[in-house]
Order: structure tokens, then C-alpha cells, then sequence
């Protein structure tokens, strides 16, 4: 059986697949080509690649936060890429960067306690800042293309995020006197975050080519798919009291 805060999180997610199914079958309602759907393909694409990678290092939690963080927030930026927006100032980047952190804010704080949760996520949102103004960015070498492909300057954007992380792991565990479980909380969060972010370095030209390329046709197929997952994972609590009883 399946507690009860499994099943709420089950049934939050089939919600939020109904609405993305309903968005994607409401393609030419949205503008078409020119409506938001290729931001939200962005998002969702971000979304579950970040979730899934934080979800199977830290638990469900962790991968809902940091999914709905994450993909929000670079589906906004790649989409300003795509568009050849010129480069944000140090506000947008403050706020791309405090979004983020606060996803790691509440899947850190769930696991380790809001001490520990408050000062890893404010510690992620300014060394996020900082990494910004050093031209260290989501979109860094930018392009769009069929296949997988990383640069040597964001596997080393990677490399620096895995130390950055694993020292504020370590700092954070320390002010939250887990003292014994510092070195591994820091190891485990720059391990985690520096191999995430090098794989969706990898992965990013291979979601740009699809967010700009899906056919129309092809979204209303995507759309039938998300509402009914959605209407099974919905379904699971009946299913569950079915045989339960």
C-alpha cells in the first residue's frame, strides 16, 4: 500500500499532465508556431530531465522541486537564445538564479531540515549570480542540433558546478551541526549536480531542435498521451482501494 503523501504527489502530477495534455491539444487556440507551446515543450523537457536526475539521487521530493525550478526557468532562457534576445542584465540573472535556488531550498530542506535547506538554497542562488556575470550560463555555446554534443567550456561550467556544490554541502551540513554527515552531503551534492548538469549540457541541442521542429500534428499526439498518463496516475488511489478491498 501506498501512503498517503505518495498518492497525493501521484495525483498532482497526473493534474499537471492533464493541464500540459489540454495546452498541447489547444496548439492553434495558443497562437501556433508563434504561441508559447515551444517555451513549454522547453519547460517540460527541462523539467523531467532535471526531476528524473535529482529525483534518482535524492528521492521525489527533491527531482519535483528542483524539475518545476529548473525547467521553468531554462525554458525562459533558451527560449531568449533561440530568439537571439540580447544578453540580461544582473536582475534577470538574480532571478533566474533565485528561482533555482529555491528549489533547492525545499528539496534539501525536506531531506536535511530547514536550516540546512534555507542557507544550501541561498548559497546556490549567489554563487549562481556570480557564475552569470562570469559568462557561466545555461546557454553557454548555445546551438540547436540533432544529436547530443557538449564543449569543452561547459564540461568545465560542470566540473565547477560539481565543487561549488559539493563545498556548499559540506558549509551547510556544518551550520546545521550534522557534523558527521557533512563530508557525505557534500560529496553526494556536488557529485549529483555537477554529473546532472554536464548530461542536460549534453541533451540541450537535441531539446532546442525539438521545441523548434515538432510538427504541429505531433503535438496534438503528444497532448492525448500526457491526458491519458495523466488519468492513470489519477487513477492509482481507486485502483489501490479497488484492491485493497
Amino acid at each position: 500500500m501506498l501512503d498517503k503523501h505518495t498518492l497525493a504527489l501521484i495525483n498532482l502530477i497526473g493534474n499537471s499532465l492533464d493541464v500540459l495534455g489540454a495546452l498541447y491539444l489547444a496548439y492553434d487556440l495558443l497562437g501556433g508556431e508563434h504561441g508559447p507551446l515551444r517555451t513549454l515543450t522547453r519547460g517540460v523537457t527541462y523539467g523531467a530531465l532535471y526531476a528524473a536526475g535529482f529525483g534518482a539521487f535524492f528521492g521525489p521530493i527533491f527531482g519535483l522541486s528542483t524539475g518545476v525550478t529548473f525547467g521553468a526557468t531554462l525554458a525562459w532562457e533558451f527560449s531568449r537564445a533561440a530568439r537571439n534576445r540580447p544578453k540580461p542584465g544582473l536582475w534577470y540573472d538574480a532571478a533566474m538564479s533565485t528561482i533555482r535556488g529555491c528549489g533547492f531550498a525545499v528539496g534539501t530542506g525536506f531531506l536535511y531540515g530547514v536550516r540546512f535547506g534555507l542557507l544550501f538554497g541561498a548559497l546556490s542562488a549567489v554563487g549562481q549570480v556570480i557564475a552569470y556575470r562570469l559568462g557561466i550560463r545555461p546557454t553557454l555555446d548555445f546551438v540547436a542540433g540533432t544529436g547530443p554534443r557538449i564543449t569543452w567550456r561547459q564540461f568545465l561550467a560542470a566540473v565547477n558546478r560539481t565543487f561549488g556544490y559539493a563545498g556548499a554541502g559540506y558549509f551547510s551540513a556544518l551550520i546545521a551541526h550534522r557534523h558527521i554527515q557533512a563530508w557525505h552531503v557534500g560529496l553526494l551534492a556536488g557529485t549529483a549536480i555537477g554529473a546532472i548538469t554536464a548530461v542536460a549540457s549534453a541533451c540541450s541541442p537535441f531539446v532546442e531542435w525539438h521545441a523548434e521542429h515538432l510538427p504541429q500534428k505531433r503535438m496534438g499526439t503528444v497532448g492525448v498521451g500526457l491526458i491519458l498518463i495523466g488519468f492513470g496516475l489519477q487513477s492509482v488511489q481507486y485502483w489501490m482501494a479497488l484492491l485493497a478491498g
